[in-house]
């Protein structure tokens, strides 16, 4: 699989999980604005923190797929039913990831961020954040075992 491919997979993977981001903040039920929160701890300010956040959210998606596509290289093939155990496979990988950015999440970041918003990272944000890993290393599988 080239670079290209897994670019274009990382960026896919990413969408979905910001948009299923956005769904949950838009709905109300937790603070899922995670492009805000990147760019915002960078540019210290909320004003014009969005396209910073995003170009950083982006790139991290796609060396996120990277190491992703790595792991998941290093199942041996079975018969059928490939892109089904991949997007299982890349959900796994994607709660594991979760789990570790929810615990720092909570613990490190919310604590030191610098707008006041997002300094309030309890269980339900870390939920979400976990579930939104899940679905981004779900998209990624997937698209490795359709390629």
């Amino acid at each position: 699989m080239s670079l290209f491919q897994i670019s274009l997979i990382g960026l896919l993977a990413t969408t979905v999980m910001t948009a299923f981001l956005y769904f949950i903040h838009w709905a109300g039920f937790a603070n899922g604005d995670m492009v805000r929160a990147i760019g915002s701890a960078i540019t210290k300010r909320y004003d014009g923190s969005f396209w910073t956040g995003m170009a950083v959210h982006y790139v991290s998606g796609i060396i996120f797929a990277i190491i992703y596509v790595y792991i998941l290289a290093l199942v041996p093939p079975w018969d059928g039913g490939q892109v089904a155990k991949m997007s299982e496979l890349g959900a796994l990988l994607g709660f594991v990831h979760g789990l570790l950015v929810s615990f720092l999440l909570v613990i490190v970041v919310a604590e030191h961020h610098p707008m006041e918003q997002f300094r309030k990272a309890g269980f339900g944000v870390a939920l979400v954040h976990l579930a939104a890993h899940v679905v981004y290393g779900g998209v990624v599988g997937w698209c490795v075992g359709v390629i």
